[in-house]
């Protein structure tokens, strides 16, 4: 299933992409008359809800899909406004340098451990929300990341089992501000200013996703071509870094992890032009979304 988020005045509402549209789950379900509460009406809730919720849910949009008239549920994606595809992720759980040749396009070794640091859910933003870049940094970069969503508890949980612990996939935009990440040996200054970690449009269950291995990513910066890689280029693979996290801490459905970026990004270019307000930066991770993001004066 491709879901997603949107807004309806106060509230954020549970979506599912489908060829008819977007099914409004809550209005579907009161259509239906299926709302008896087994079909959970917010992403925290699916993702809480395991295994039964998402069946639940799945039966409620075949139902939706194949009535004749669907006015009331089926929503137009383009006149939505899209919240993040996970708004409120527990722990986000971030991988440095695991990409090959972006470690060497910023002269670091390859590393022979998991590089982890962390971002806070300040840092949340969705599809085609503005960005401030304020004047506490100046060196202003972004990076297109895979974003693994946990669906199980994971404790110990070994190569073999760890992407059965996974609810889904998103596309991710890992921003950073290099001035700052490189002031001391600790990134996350640098990586946790507000709404400096975009991520959706969607999220795309694991059983869409045969292979997290295998997914082109690219990034835009006002429309020119800057990131173009493929998962495949990953030091550490996803079943890898959640067995990593997973031996030294727990992790809970809910949680993020973004898995590293590609070669291609400011950091790494011999004449350095850093992102300013105005700017706008795509990401995508193919199959999973493109996600727009305009750089705005904070």
């Amino acid at each position: 299933m491709i879901l997603l988020t949107f807004r309806d005045g106060d509230d954020l509402k549970l979506g599912v992409k489908t060829s008819r549209g977007v099914v409004d789950v809550a209005a579907a379900q009161a259509a239906l008359g299926m709302d008896d509460g087994s079909v959970p009406e917010s992403m925290d809730a699916l993702i809480a809800g395991g295994d039964s919720a998402r069946t639940a849910l799945a039966d409620l949009v075949a139902r939706a899909e194949a009535a004749p008239a669907a006015e009331d549920w089926i929503r137009d994606e383009p006149t939505l406004t899209l919240g993040p595809a996970v708004p409120n992720p527990g722990k986000i759980i971030c991988v440095g340098l695991n990409y090959r040749k972006h470690a060497e396009e910023t002269g670091a070794a390859i590393p022979e451990t998991p590089v982890l640091f962390s971002k806070f859910n300040n840092t949340v933003a969705a599809a085609h929300e503005d960005v401030p870049l304020t004047d506490a940094a100046t060196q202003y970069d972004y990076e297109v990341e895979l974003a693994v969503v946990m669906g199980k508890a994971a404790r110990n949980v070994s190569r073999a089992d760890a992407l059965g612990t996974v609810f889904g996939y998103a596309t991710a935009n890992d921003l950073s501000a290099r001035d700052l990440q490189t002031r001391t040996s600790q990134w996350i200054l640098g990586k946790t200013m507000d709404k400096f970690m975009p991520i959706g449009p969607y999220l795309v269950t694991a059983d869409d996703v045969p292979d997290p291995q295998t997914l082109p990513l690219r990034t835009w910066l006002n429309g020119e071509p800057r990131q173009d890689s493929n998962t495949d280029d990953m030091i550490f693979s996803v079943a890898e870094i959640i067995a990593y996290i997973s031996r030294h801490f727990s992790l809970a459905p809910g949680d993020v992890i973004i898995t590293g970026t590609p070669e291609g990004v400011i950091l790494g270019m011999a004449e350095k032009t850093w992102m300013v307000p105005g700017d706008a930066v795509e990401v995508e991770v193919e199959g999973l979304g493109k996600l727009t993001n305009r750089m705005v004066a904070g």
